[in-house]
């Protein structure tokens, strides 16, 4: 290790030391892992859908009980390459209450994003809202499970129906799901997962997109590995957004131990509960029964005016103790710099009001009960 090095491992070891962040990464032991790639030595198969790509893709389908599956570098390719492979045009209904990824993914596709409003209550797109916003360059929704809660799958299924449109759900929340005992993937013409470092499951950077239709895996096949179908032949214009077999070895250490995984942040997420519970002018998350949850995320709504005090606040108190929460989502997509002029957030009212008052508090597998309590005292304590 050089000094340049030992310096920056120092300023890590400062920045995390005696810091509880709003999440952290699930990793395999040191060992397991080692153990995975060892035969990536051997055979020195980096990458192009190796062995360790084609493991993790079957047992993806399996554990997600999905029909058919396509791994990616990134959960952001994933849905901007399908948005490509099913061929929009025009304009696509979707929610300002998710990540950048999802508009983006939209608008680099030369789409034109149109927003609806969410439900207060879980988060996700306000089904009531949809049929106003189509119009004859409608081609898609995009609904966004959001925090673990899925969309409202059979309302946006009869609609997309009725006027002959796509749907593509950003899944990026809800890994390992099940809504009424079926797969969360399984739902629409594709669902797109995340596996970022950040999420629950993770392949250190990585993504999917899950589907049924076999001439849409051809085309996502294409589209991720620059339409090469042999040494000398081209047959389509494409990206290169393929899972390397170091981030799919990973993934299948971490698939090992994903239910364990689950299992303890969900007891992270008890614990918070039996403090936070009842108090007024917080509400916290709660799933549907039709939903077999992955605790991905906590958030917690703030009510200013029976709290006593606002969402910032609580944030900065927190910050004040080294607890690092998350305003997730803010600031809407539809008031990003990027967009300046084209859209209006008051379009969206409930989506902007939840947006200011929403924090998402730390929550990983490790969290202990100790670290939870220390984090609810402070929020209690913030109460006026």
């Amino acid at each position: 290790m050089n000094s340049n090095d030992n310096n920056y491992t120092k300023m890590i070891d400062k920045y995390v030391t005696g810091k509880i962040l709003v999440t952290r990464s699930s990793m395999p032991s040191f060992e397991e892992y080692c153990d995975e790639i060892r035969d990536i030595w051997d055979t020195r198969w980096l990458t192009n859908m190796g062995p360790k790509h084609k493991k993790l893709q079957e047992e993806l389908k399996s554990y997600l009980g999905v029909e058919k599956i396509d791994l990616l570098t990134n959960g952001h390719m994933a849905l901007e390459l399908t948005m490509q492979a099913l061929g929009l045009t025009g304009e696509v209904i979707t929610t300002p209450f998710t990540f950048a990824s999802t508009t983006h993914a939209i608008v680099r596709n030369g789409l034109t994003p149109v927003f609806c409003d969410i439900d207060p209550e879980d988060f996700t797109i306000d089904v009531t809202g949809i049929e106003s916003l189509i119009t004859d360059k409608t081609s898609a929704i995009v609904p966004v499970h959001v925090y673990g809660n899925i969309c409202n799958i059979e309302e946006i299924q009869r609609i997309a129906d009725k006027y002959g449109l796509k749907v593509i759900y950003d899944a990026a929340h809800t890994f390992g799901e099940t809504y009424k005992g079926r797969g969360v993937g399984s739902f629409g013409d594709a669902s797109c997962f995340s596996f970022h470092a950040t999420k629950g499951y993770n392949t250190i950077e990585g993504g999917a997109v899950c589907f049924k239709d076999r001439a849409f895996g051809d085309k996502i096949y294409d589209l991720k590995n620059f339409g090469i179908h042999g040494p000398e032949k081209v047959e389509s214009v494409g990206a290169n957004a393929k899972m390397n077999e170091f981030s799919a070895a990973m993934g299948i250490c971490n698939l090992r131990h994903v239910d364990e995984e689950i299992a303890k942040r969900g007891s992270v997420v008890g614990r918070y509960h039996e403090r936070l519970d009842g108090l007024d002018g917080i509400r916290l998350n709660r799933y549907s029964p039709d939903v077999k949850p992955n605790y991905a995320y906590l958030p917690v709504v703030i009510d200013a005016d029976v709290f006593g005090c606002d969402r910032d606040d609580v944030y900065s108190v927190l910050a004040e103790h080294n607890i690092f929460a998350r305003k997730y989502f803010y600031p809407l997509t539809n008031t990003f710099e990027c967009f300046e002029g084209r859209f209006d957030p008051n379009d969206t009212p409930e989506a902007l009001k939840v947006s200011k008052a929403v924090l998402t508090l730390p929550l990983y597998a490790d969290l202990t009960v100790a670290e939870v309590d220390r984090i609810c005292d402070i929020i209690i304590s913030c109460k006026k």
